[in-house]
């Protein structure tokens, strides 16, 4: 079956994202482990100021102390959701309506998950950081949760074509 150019665009776009995006998870990845605790930190401070009412009245070391406490959940949900991003990317660049459906969930979630093994070992070589069994499968679980995520919108829309065209 021919595919349409509509098709090709999707893929191609979906796929030069996913390699941007892996060009991205390996910069964060890339930052010592100082520099990446800054990064949570600032994060947990900015969560603090969004969700606890009263925390701009905080003194400097209490919110300090908040967002040391919420520092690992933080970095947990941020490799999971860049992972869960990589995943969707990838079920975009491979999706297509000749494929089997498991298939179109296996090979990007495979994918994913490879680059993001690869990805723990790289951190071997950078300071501070290290190789942690425990973050491949919550990068795993990302990237599954994103080719879930992925495929099941690209069979809405699919289904949704049909029933508009009847084709």
């Amino acid at each position: 079956m021919k595919k349409s150019v509509n098709t090709t665009i999707r893929k191609r776009i979906c796929l030069i994202l996913a390699l941007c995006w892996m060009a991205v998870i390996f910069t964060f990845s890339a930052r010592s482990a100082d520099l990446s605790t800054q990064d949570s930190m600032s994060i947990g401070i900015l969560f603090g100021r969004l969700i606890v009412p009263s925390f701009a009245d905080l003194n400097s070391q209490m919110q300090i102390s908040f967002a040391d406490k919420i520092d690992h959940p933080i970095r947990k949900m941020a490799h999971a959701t860049e992972y869960a991003i990589l995943g969707f990317l990838l079920v975009g660049s491979y999706a297509d309506a000749d494929k089997k459906r498991k298939m179109t969930v296996w090979i990007p979630a495979v994918i994913g998950s490879l680059y993001a093994v690869s990805d723990e070992l790289h951190q071997l070589f950078v300071p501070g950081r290290s190789c942690e069994i425990r973050d491949m499968l919550i990068d795993s679980c990302g990237v599954v949760a994103g080719t879930l995520m992925g495929y099941f919108i690209f069979v809405y829309w699919k289904n949704r074509k049909i029933r508009e065209t009847g084709r």
